[in-house]
């Protein structure tokens, strides 16, 4: 009988290796407040991301949050709709207004051209996402941002450790925002991070993230609990040491998915990304099954594929009815978003859990028997060993 098969699993090294910090902490009985894992694991990711200024928050959502609070923006921010939910909802809580606007359709991310064409009086900043770890077109997004005197906060949730032609993609804009979630390339459980661009950023970051104190008496801003607490910040020290391998296992699962269906009529792979972070395909009109027949198609094989991002945020009861929101046309994301379907794509997958979803794909009805899958080999076995 076949397992059940979802389209991420969390990165988790061995308990063994776990318990000794665990000791420590329990040993200590400093479980949060900025104790010594949460100062040595913010120092140990900035050094591993080389990034200067990095702060750790319990989440990816506080941190977007919390950067928006420490930019002091009002207004209109121009974000796409083609993300999760979080992106959109740290703008309301904010009482910013969310301005929608297309996405590229190479990229998934932002199109500048259509960034330039919302831009109004009462535009402020502009939120792009890296989405699916693919950077955006951060020269344009810049440029715009300049002319414009516009912030510019990148929601980096899906791009930790992805590079560009500068280094890390985390260096753009005036933050970045990492998400360290179960479902992430590197958790800690739950966590997340700001990336300032500066020193001085950086100390009110952290004291935004620490209900605003400076010292034991003294309070500067109006700040939140966002604090990562000692066992994430101990279980991503850990994590550290084993991420390296991890993304390598996630590279070659990429390039077997890719060798496989490139070809397939109806199928469009989507560009690759540094950390291959996830794996989302095109279903399009070619292809004798639609997206969600596909997608039911996996369900019965036990397989829990996943439609990111369906339903684009415009149309969530939450935003469509929402008077403080403003919709641009959005043909490309809307095409996009009815057409896309995440592959499973972790380290814990095995050469026949890919076997199990290409077959899914490839012996549907009416797929030309040359794009059906050929089993896989030892020489595919032997680009998983270490």
């Amino acid at each position: 009988m076949n397992k059940d098969l979802y389209v991420s699993s969390p990165l988790l090294p061995e308990l063994d290796d776990f318990i000794p910090y665990l000791r420590d902490i329990w040993d200590s009985k400093r479980l949060t407040n900025l104790g010594p894992f949460h100062q040595a694991f913010e120092q140990a990711l900035a050094d591993y991301l080389n990034v200067e200024h990095l702060s750790l928050f319990n989440n990816g959502t506080t941190a977007l949050m919390t950067a928006l609070q420490a930019l002091a923006i009002e207004g209109e921010v121009i974000t796409t709709p083609y993300t999760f939910a979080a992106t959109a909802h740290a703008l309301v809580w904010n009482r910013l207004t969310p301005v929608f606007v297309d996405i590229d359709p190479q990229t998934f991310n932002l199109d500048p051209a259509a960034i330039e064409a919302a831009i109004t009086p009462h535009t402020r900043a502009i939120l792009p996402v890296h989405c699916y770890g693919v950077p955006c077109d951060v020269a344009a997004i810049g440029e715009i941002a300049r002319r414009h005197g516009l912030r510019v906060i990148y929601d980096a949730a899906h791009a930790f450790a992805v590079q560009d032609g500068q280094g890390s993609v985390l260096r753009h804009g005036d933050m970045s925002i990492l998400s360290l979630h179960a479902t992430k390339v590197f958790n800690t459980f739950e966590g997340g991070a700001i990336i300032s661009p500066t020193l001085e950023t950086k100390r009110l970051v952290d004291q935004l993230r620490n209900f605003g104190f400076v010292d034991e008496t003294t309070v500067v801003a109006c700040g939140i609990n966002g604090k990562m607490n000692e066992i994430s910040a101990a279980f991503g020290l850990l994590q550290l040491t084993h991420i390296d391998a991890a993304l390598q296992r996630r590279a070659t699962f990429d390039a077997l998915y890719r060798d496989r269906l490139d070809g397939v009529p109806g199928i469009t792979l989507c560009r690759e990304s540094d950390n291959h972070g996830y794996f989302p395909i095109l279903i399009e009109d070619a292809y004798p099954l639609s997206r969600d027949q596909l997608y039911d198609a996996f369900r019965q094989q036990q397989i829990y594929t996943r439609r990111y991002f369906y339903p684009l945020i415009t149309t969530m009861a939450a935003y469509r009815q929402r008077q403080q929101a403003v919709f641009h046309a959005l043909p490309v994301a809307t095409h996009v978003a009815q057409r896309v379907i995440c592959l499973p794509l972790h380290p814990d997958l095995t050469l026949n859990d890919v076997e199990r979803v290409l077959a899914v794909i490839c012996e549907a009805p009416s797929v030309p028997l040359i794009s059906r899958a050929t089993p896989l080999t030892v020489s595919d076995s032997k680009r998983l060993q270490p």
